[in-house]
């Protein structure tokens, strides 16, 4: 027999339907080994969840203007803006991870808004992608933001907005690199679409042409404002080297 994953989640979990399909909705379940990404899927009855935590929203720095923050994945920024009661400065997609900041007084925002047009903001990620690069390369190519029922989706386009993204190689492992990206435009999915223009899409991020992952593996690394200047670390899921070592080690025992 089958049922409806969410309904079978929520029996084994003991949670209501609802809160099920909006775990699933996440990315946060996986089924033999697998992310389930249909909740309204038929799967065996005898099926068993795995369920991946999301890990805490910590605290990086706050004074009277503002209040950074380690976003994790899976948690989008509207949520943790609505949480702390406060606007956002900018925003990350819901599977990115890093740096989010919060503003607590509307003359430092009005401010803040001015240093993002006038491109006086530093912002580098990290991310891994698929392929091997070797070199730095700057992406300078204009960006049309599509509006679908999915979300918004960014096209590379003629008829599109200035978008700017130079990226830098950290190191290679196997067929992927993990890469430094600064943005020097804030498109929606700017570092995304142009990485999928040079057929090096994001691991996991499977919109823009990326292999099936855990996540999509882009993590705000760095950010500076007038005179602030914050760090994220690299999350344990960004260690991909590291995970693959420790896998072929267990294998060998």
């Amino acid at each position: 027999m089958k049922e409806k994953a969410y309904i079978l989640l929520a029996k084994q979990e003991g949670i209501s339907n609802r809160a099920a399909k909006e775990l699933i909705d996440r990315g946060l379940v996986y089924v033999r080994e697998k992310k389930l990404k249909i909740a309204r899927g038929l799967l065996p009855d005898n099926s068993k969840f795995k369920i991946v935590k999301i890990p805490e929203i910590k605290k990086i720095f706050e004074d009277d203007n503002i209040l950074v923050l380690n976003k994790p994945p899976f948690l989008t920024s509207e949520e943790i803006s609505k949480k702390f009661n406060l606007p956002l400065l900018h925003r990350l997609d819901k599977e990115t991870s890093g740096i989010l900041v919060l503003v607590k007084n509307e003359n430092f925002r009005k401010k803040a808004i001015k240093e993002f047009k006038n491109k006086n903001v530093y912002k580098e990620y990290l991310a891994w992608v698929s392929g091997i690069i070797a070199q730095k390369e700057i992406i300078n190519l204009p960006i049309k933001i599509i509006k679908t029922k999915a979300g918004a989706y960014a096209k590379i386009s003629a008829e599109g907005e200035e978008a700017i993204t130079e990226i830098e190689p950290i190191l290679a492992f196997r067929t992927k690199s993990k890469i430094k990206a600064l943005i020097h435009t804030g498109k929606t999915h700017q570092i995304r679409a142009h990485l999928k223009a040079i057929n090096h899409s994001i691991i996991g991020d499977e919109k823009y042409g990326g292999e099936s992952f855990k996540r999509i593996m882009l993590h705000h690394h760095k950010f500076k404002i007038f005179d602030y200047e914050f760090v994220s670390e690299e999350p344990k899921d960004f260690k991909m080297q590291e995970q693959n070592d420790n896998t072929r080690k267990k294998k060998k025992k």
